[in-house]
Parts: C-alpha cells; sequence; structure tokens
C-alpha cells in the first residue's frame, strides 16, 4: 500500500465570491493556475513525450487549453483541434506556458466587461451575434465558464497522472 508523502503541498479550493460570477471564475482560475503549474518546469524531452498509448503529452495538453481559451473567450476558429495537442518541437516550455497565461489574461479581460451570465461571450474580432463562425451564435457566458471548467478539470487531471509519471511532482 502506498503511503502519502507528507511534504506534499496541496493548494486547497478557492474562497469564493457569494455570486454565482465569482463562484464560477473563482474555480475556473483556481483550474488554470493547476495547470500551468503542471507544466511550468517540467523538464525536456519528457514534457513533450507521450506517456500513454493516445499520444497525451504534458505540453500538449496546455497547448491544446490555450487554443480552447482563444476559441471560447476571443472567438478565434480552431480548424483541426487534434492538431492543438501539439505543441511546436522549436517551442520552450516557458513559451508555452506565457501563451497559456497571455490567453488566460485575454480571457479574463473578456469576462470582466460581462455583467450577464445569460448573455452571449461578447468576442472581439468576430462578427456581432455570430461568435467565431458566420452562422452561429457565440454561447453565454454561464455556458462558456462551466464549459471552460469541465475541459481544465479533465486536462488538469491528465497531466497530474502525466507529470507525476515524468518526475513524480504531484499535488497542486
Amino acid at each position: 500500500m502506498a503511503t502519502r508523502d507528507p511534504r506534499r503541498r496541496d493548494t486547497p479550493p478557492p474562497r469564493t465570491g457569494t455570486s454565482e460570477a465569482e463562484t464560477l471564475r473563482g474555480f475556473l482560475d483556481y483550474l488554470r493556475t493547476s495547470v500551468a503549474a503542471k507544466v511550468d518546469g517540467a523538464p525536456e524531452p519528457e514534457v513533450r513525450t507521450a506517456a500513454v498509448r493516445s499520444g497525451t503529452n504534458l505540453l500538449g495538453l496546455l497547448n491544446h487549453l490555450t487554443y480552447v481559451e482563444r476559441a471560447i473567450f476571443l472567438g478565434e476558429h480552431v480548424a483541426d483541434w487534434q492538431a492543438t495537442f501539439r505543441a511546436a518541437p522549436e517551442d520552450s516550455v516557458a513559451e508555452v506556458v506565457a501563451r497559456y497565461r497571455t490567453a488566460v489574461e485575454s480571457a479574463n479581460a473578456v469576462l470582466d466587461g460581462c455583467t450577464d451570465l445569460a448573455a452571449p461571450v461578447p468576442r472581439p474580432g468576430a462578427q456581432p451575434g455570430t461568435g467565431s463562425r458566420p452562422g452561429k451564435p457565440a454561447p453565454s457566458v454561464r455556458w462558456a465558464l462551466a464549459h471552460m471548467i469541465e475541459e481544465t478539470g479533465r486536462h488538469a487531471g491528465h497531466a497530474d497522472i502525466l507529470r507525476e509519471l515524468i518526475d513524480g511532482t504531484t499535488g497542486r
């Protein structure tokens, strides 16, 4: 039976405000910070090496989440979602982490202007009322936040396992 390392430091879930928006954004930011921390400082080449049969790798997960943030909150079109699971060979860990943090900052800037969770996500650069594709409306802010919590949480769990396989790092 495995014993728990007493040095493991988990960051507890956030204490958020009382509104629905504060709660959703608090949990999303918590997950965003957790998944970025799993990749930040991970060693090469293991960070981009598939440790599972599906080909999933730690750097690719964060690269994918960068594209999801930009698609959901900024209205950017992604032609090939499978390709987002791979970082370019010339991209360093620091560059992928920085790109993710920039996408999160841009998404948060959009969210800062949203006061109605039922309203569509205002997407800079998209045609008014269309989201990222003509004829397809942007999702509500509530749906976008819930989806990003689900998407980021799912991949944060993958990242936990992949990072532990790489160098034994655990915790949030």
